[in-house]
């Protein structure tokens, strides 16, 4: 059980500052008020964003590979394992990040904090 839990944790040190390209997509306004994967309520104005593996709470930098936007999200909500994306912004994080009239966006993902415990 220890060893386990000492790879698990190595594991998790070996993500941070791990860096994923690939399409992000965003989440339609209309989602706002219901309940993420993670238990919190999704506000589309959040700087949040789902993702197919990440611990809830860790904090993320995307970059737009278009425009050089970048923003710092929190992992609140999963991805589904089929998905072709690598991450899911909310509408205000897409926003800042100027891909709302695209839909779709080429980015970065560097995980810069694998905090497993989500605070408000």
């Amino acid at each position: 059980m220890k060893t386990l839990l000492l790879l698990f944790t190595l594991a998790l040190l070996l993500r941070e500052n791990a860096i994923e390209t690939g399409i992000a997509s965003y989440y339609g306004q209309h989602w706002t008020g219901r309940k993420t994967a993670s238990g919190l309520t999704f506000y589309a104005d959040s700087l949040t964003a789902a993702h197919k593996t990440l611990p809830f709470g860790t904090l993320v930098r995307v970059t737009n590979l278009k425009n050089d936007s970048v923003r710092v999200l929190k992992i609140t909500d999963r991805l589904p394992k089929s998905s072709s994306r690598i991450i899911d912004v909310s509408y205000g994080s897409a926003k800042q990040l100027n891909f709302i009239r695209d839909g779709l966006a080429k980015v970065t993902v560097e995980v810069i904090d694998t905090a497993t415990v989500i605070k408000d």
